[in-house]
């Protein structure tokens, strides 16, 4: 191989590498997200310290739980039924962004990814 073409190879092979190893990441991203878009209650990672909620009696208590360690205020069972459904919902529409948000990303970058290896290794063989 000529030194003259030694460069311009080496930059076109390794371009398609990354576009080929970022497709491939960007595809797991993208499956994940559509997993989690499916069942917004479960998707993502639940923090040690906010109440479950699997359902309205382990949110109560959970709740109940942490207010015994504090001494604060317990409320009704009607105020706690809003907390659990606002919570709930909160929970619903805030993994529903996320998983939008990355299928969006995800799916461009996919794109992007298969343009970028299309174009160089048609140049790369024109150069060959």
């Amino acid at each position: 191989m000529e030194k003259s073409k030694l460069i311009p190879t080496i930059y076109g092979y390794a371009i398609c590498l990354v576009a080929v190893i970022t497709f491939l990441i960007a595809t797991t991203s993208l499956v994940n997200s559509i997993i989690d878009n499916s069942d917004p209650m479960h998707s993502g990672y639940r923090c040690s310290n906010m109440p479950s909620l699997a359902s309205f009696e382990n949110y109560k208590m959970d709740v109940l739980n942490s207010s015994e360690k504090e001494q604060a205020f317990v409320p009704d069972e009607q105020t706690l039924h809003a907390m659990y459904e606002a919570a709930k919902t909160d929970k619903i529409q805030s993994a529903q962004h996320q998983t939008l948000r990355t299928i969006i990303v995800s799916s461009f970058i996919i794109v992007l990814c298969f343009v970028f290896f299309i174009f160089h290794w048609r140049w790369m063989r024109k150069l060959a």
